[in-house]
């Protein structure tokens, strides 16, 4: 196994735990509360407003929901990479113990699996 910068990867980590806190907290900001809460009657089906906007109301919120969940499931991935740094195990896949590519780090450092492994978990 080469040697990775730590530090380096511990630098970027915390840059885009940042950066997706703040994504997240935006989100959680512009969206508060239920889509009733937000939309009123239009969950109901008022008949002062078009399907059209209904739909398009429901789709913007579902939207926010999805990328609200992305975030925190980024967040917590990331958390746990700088957990494994502190462990000494970070750069080691979690499933197969072998070495994580530096470019499939760079490419996403919160990664807990080789590329092998993570190919078997997508196949199911």
């Amino acid at each position: 196994m080469t040697q990775i910068d730590v530090d380096r990867f511990r630098t970027m980590l915390q840059e885009e735990r940042e950066r997706v806190a703040g994504a997240l907290a935006y989100l959680e900001k512009e969206t508060p509360g239920s889509m009733e809460d937000e939309t009123g009657d239009l969950v109901s089906g008022s008949a002062d407003q078009h399907m059209a906007d209904n739909a398009t109301e429901t789709y913007d919120r579902e939207l926010d929901y999805t990328l609200e969940e992305n975030d925190q499931t980024v967040l917590a991935e990331i958390d746990a990479a700088l957990e494994r740094i502190d462990q000494g195990t970070y750069g080691v896949c979690t499933r197969c113990g072998k070495s994580i590519s530096e470019e499939r780090l760079e490419a996403m450092p919160w990664a807990a699996l080789c590329i092998d492994c993570k190919r078997l978990q997508e196949r199911g």
